[in-house]
């Protein structure tokens, strides 16, 4: 697989990563370790680098499961984890706030680095911003990690221009991870231009619209009671009937080109700017390999005026979060 590289400090990665976070945790049950253990395994032999985890998934047991898989291919990886959730103490799946504050960061990054299996964490993003805590306290304190050789690299998770803009200006950001994908366009506004001007790359997660834009869903759906789609406002019947429209658009443009709606989806993004690198993840080797497949799609401007035609004609309703997710990103 082609590599690109995420920011200025030149992290090179391939084209495409594997977000871990379904294997474990949002999605219904969890996946059966070995076979997901084995998943991760086989994404190394097709080309891929970038691995994307963090402490809240699970919790802490996605770590646990991409270090026991990738600590033999240590040194051919690159591995992405993150801090700034404040975990329920009573053991809850969900996070009950958020806390960056220097010392926590730092115990997170300990903990995480012996989940992991290895010595340093390529890429420590703060996962959402905490209102309480400067940001200019928080890069600092990961360039005290940095320094100490326990992480390579800073980013941060679903924060605004404004926010990156003073992160960077204390440690050098390399790159940002936020929801990107045909049907969530809200960086294009102000992030993009500024991770442009300041030379830090872009991590579009959910880059499949949680799977959306595989066309893998319609009306009709359900969705189990932990699956985080099931409260989604995306993913509601009324919503999903009026959004299924969108995913019929791409399948007709991807059967032009020899491919799946998910592919074309991926080759979009990959179309946009080189220092994007999309992080779909999947359960599923079958899905993989098609994922995988869309590091190869090019699209020539022609392709890319029909999406965009195709997009325009079609008006995505539901938030991609609820209420409570809404308040947690872009500060």
């Amino acid at each position: 697989m082609k590599k690109r590289v995420l920011g200025k400090a030149g992290l090179e990665v391939s084209a495409l990563g594997l977000g871990c976070m379904g294997m474990s945790w949002a999605y219904g049950a969890a996946g059966d370790r070995n076979e997901m253990i084995a998943l991760l395994r086989s994404a190394v032999e097709l080309g891929v680098t970038f691995f994307d985890t963090a402490e809240v998934y699970g919790p802490r047991t996605n770590e646990e499961l991409v270090g026991e898989a990738l600590a033999p291919l240590r040194d051919k990886v690159v591995i992405a984890t993150k801090f700034g959730f404040k975990l329920d103490p009573q053991g809850g799946a969900s996070p009950v706030g958020v806390d960056s504050r220097p010392g926590h960061i730092k115990e997170v990054a300990e903990a995480a680095l012996k989940r992991l299996r290895t010595d340093h964490i390529d890429l420590f993003y703060q996962h959402r911003v905490d209102p309480a805590v400067p940001i200019e306290d928080v890069a600092g304190a990961v360039g005290e990690l940095v320094r100490a050789g326990k992480v390579k690299h800073f980013g941060l998770s679903e924060a605004s221009a404004a926010t990156i803009r003073r992160a960077h200006a204390v440690h050098p950001v390399t790159a940002v991870q936020s929801e990107y994908s045909l049907w969530s366009r809200e960086p294009e506004a102000e992030v993009l231009p500024a991770l442009e001007e300041l030379g830090i790359g872009f991590v579009p997660y959910s880059p499949l619209g949680r799977g959306f834009l595989t066309g893998a869903f319609s009306a009709d759906t359900k969705f189990a009671d932990d699956d985080f789609r099931k409260r989604n406002p995306r993913f509601q019947a009324e919503a999903l009937q009026n959004n299924v429209a969108l995913v019929d658009a791409l399948k007709n443009i991807a059967r032009q080109k020899g491919a799946t709606s998910g592919q074309l989806a991926l080759a979009w993004l990959l179309a946009q700017k080189p220092w994007i690198v999309p992080i779909p993840g999947t359960r599923k080797r079958t899905r993989l390999e098609e994922n995988v497949g869309a590091a190869e799609l090019a699209l020539t401007a022609a392709d890319l005026k029909m999406i965009e035609t195709a997009i325009g004609t079609h008006t995505i309703q539901g938030q991609r979060y609820d209420e409570r997710g809404l308040t947690m990103v872009n500060l």
